[in-house]
């Protein structure tokens, strides 16, 4: 049997660069509490646990001075309620994420209307709609876009109205370029004739992107894909979803999740992980796999 490992897999730099933040945090301060998960994975939640790093979900559970915001980033009312408290913020938003807040924020201010082409239910979405101060909605497809009757403003589910005459347009980080394009094009298709003007800022995360092509490079050369990650992670069910589409993919979290009929007959596995996932579960399915080969 042959395994292949993606050229492109695991932890991105914005992970990576908060784990740095918060065990050094942890280290200093003896103790660090975080607004939700770091990131979308249980190991690597359970393993900053071991370092110090507390989660929390909201900031009414607070017991120390020490509070970080999560790679998923929150909205600014969020963090001035932090500084209200006179909190020590540790930001370990991720500068891709911070800069979709930054783009978000400025169509804001230039009084556009804002759809942001993400799942409204996710950390990182809710965020940016606070950056949007009231003025933005999220929708996964067109059909999600509602025009009234009137014509002059657009609603989305459960969503206030809002003007229809400028709209910026940007992504949830960890969406795929391909189906950002895809959005874009449809709603410029049927906006268009309706509005003055539409912005489409590209925010999407290019190592998400780069995962997602070499994970589809190697699905279209292997007879099983075992993408590695969260099951509530967005980037890792982002390249589930792109692998299965061309050939049997399984999703775990954990090496013990692998079942041994998935690799009957196969002699080529291809193995890819989400930007969440640490490097131990991809050695451990690495080698789970070579052991039932």
């Amino acid at each position: 049997m042959e395994i292949e490992v993606a050229r492109e897999i695991g932890l991105c730099f914005g992970i990576r660069r908060a784990i740095k933040l918060l065990t050094e945090a942890a280290s200093k301060h003896g103790k660090v509490e975080i607004l939700g998960p770091v990131a979308h994975n249980q190991r690597l939640v359970q393993q900053l646990h071991k370092a110090g790093v507390n989660m929390i979900a909201s900031l009414e559970e607070t017991t120390g001075k020490v509070v970080a915001i999560p790679t998923h980033g929150v909205g600014p009312d969020t963090v001035s309620q932090m500084e209200a408290h006179k909190l020590h913020i540790i930001d370990a938003t991720c500068p891709i994420v911070k800069r979709a807040q930054l783009a978000v924020a400025k169509l804001a201010r230039a009084d556009f209307t804002i759809i942001i082409f993400g799942e409204k239910e996710h950390s990182e979405v809710k965020g940016l709609l606070g950056w949007a101060q009231g003025k933005g909605m999220a929708a996964l497809s067109t059909k999600q876009i509602i025009v009234p009757s009137q014509g002059n403003v657009i609603a989305s589910e459960s969503q206030q109205s809002l003007p229809l005459s400028r709209l910026g347009v940007i992504s949830q980080t960890t969406q795929s370029e391909a189906s950002f394009t895809g959005f874009a094009t449809q709603l410029v298709t049927t906006f268009m004739p309706k509005t003055t003007e539409i912005r489409i800022i590209n925010t999407l995360c290019q190592a998400i992107q780069a995962r997602l092509e070499t994970a589809t490079k190697l699905a279209r050369k292997s007879q099983l894909i075992i993408v590695i990650g969260g099951h509530n992670s967005a980037n890792t069910k982002r390249l589930a979803e792109s692998c299965s589409s061309i050939v049997e993919t399984h999703l775990v979290e954990t090496a013990e999740e692998i079942a041994q009929s998935w690799l009957d007959d196969k002699h080529r596995i291809g193995i890819t992980a989400g930007a969440s996932t640490p490097d131990e579960a991809i050695q451990e399915v690495t080698a789970k796999l070579n052991s039932l080969a």
